[in-house]
């Protein structure tokens, strides 16, 4: 369930056989560790047969995997290796908000040339919600841009990037000029974004979303969309997903959607295999792994 790239990666490692899974599966097919795939596989009703006691995932939630799949066994994700194209998407996002594209680039000539209401990103304040390894990515960059960071995350611990302060929600949503979110989807995140938030909110802010939908009530987000409270939504995640044709948000002037690819890059599946190569060089040496996952918690 890997491609050849990574089976000579992981080959590589002493101790190691690789066995490629396809659609048919030998009644005798025995192992203890799955590099997982995104899409459904025979191999999945039978890892308790197989012997599987560690699998990871390629990408980062696991909002989308059954949890019988998940129990009873040590689970670990990619976290963070989409980290970097994601960050760039939504640096990409908030630049475009603040200079105004696509709306700038012409097409017929303009009332006014030399003039034009732009912004910078340069002493606006962002507001993560999260910082994992993604939200950190992009606070580095936002600071570079000289932008003011503030960031919410879960434990209250301090930052391990100089220059982001952590708040509450409280503190962080009336002064968010930018506010991305980057926390993943629990039952506790469930519309964490509701019309009590969106009314705390600074009124124009933008709201970027590379998390999950289902952090973002779509309704309270329609009407905070049309009266100004929100200048406008870049999201690259939406509920649900796929989005069906008509859906309002392909429609609204101030709302942007793609098609959750933040993470795309030409180095992703890359990065998938360099992470798990890592984790297994891990598992053979007896030390703990990266990016494990609490299924109880969902993350």
């Amino acid at each position: 369930m890997m491609g050849a790239q990574a089976a000579e990666a992981i080959s590589a490692i002493d101790g190691v056989e690789v066995i490629e899974v396809g659609p048919d599966l030998p009644d005798d097919l025995r192992g203890e560790v799955l590099f997982s795939a995104w899409f459904e596989h025979p191999v999945f009703d039978r890892l308790d047969d197989i012997g599987i006691q560690w699998m990871h995932l390629p990408g980062t939630g696991i909002d989308g995997w059954p949890r019988p799949l998940l129990t009873g066994r040590t689970v670990t994700c990619s976290r963070g290796v989409s980290g970097i194209p994601i960050a760039e998407f939504v640096m990409a996002s908030m630049l475009a908000f603040e200079k105004h594209f696509p709306e700038t680039w012409l097409h017929e000539p303009p009332p006014h040339w030399n003039f034009a209401p732009l912004g910078e990103l340069a002493g606006r304040t962002l507001g993560l919600v999260g910082l994992g390894g993604i939200g950190l990515e992009v606070a580095r960059r936002a600071l570079a841009f000289d932008m003011e960071v503030l960031a919410v995350r879960r434990t209250g611990a301090p930052s391990p990037v100089a220059g982001v302060e952590i708040v509450s929600t409280d503190d962080l949503l009336p002064v968010a000029d930018h506010l991305v979110l980057a926390a993943p989807a629990t039952s506790r995140t469930e519309h964490l974004l509701d019309a009590d938030a969106f009314a705390r909110m600074k009124k124009g802010v933008h709201l970027v979303n590379i998390a999950r939908g289902s952090l973002v009530d779509q309704d309270a987000l329609r009407v905070a969309l049309d009266d100004g409270q929100v200048a406008r939504a870049s999201l690259d995640t939406v509920d649900p997903e796929p989005l069906p044709a008509g859906h309002w948000l392909y429609e609204h002037p101030q709302v942007f959607v793609s098609a959750h690819v933040s993470w795309a890059s030409p180095r992703a599946f890359g990065r998938i295999i360099e992470s798990f190569v890592e984790n297994l060089r891990r598992y053979t040496a007896g030390q703990p792994l990266e990016g494990l996952i609490d299924v109880e918690e969902g993350y």
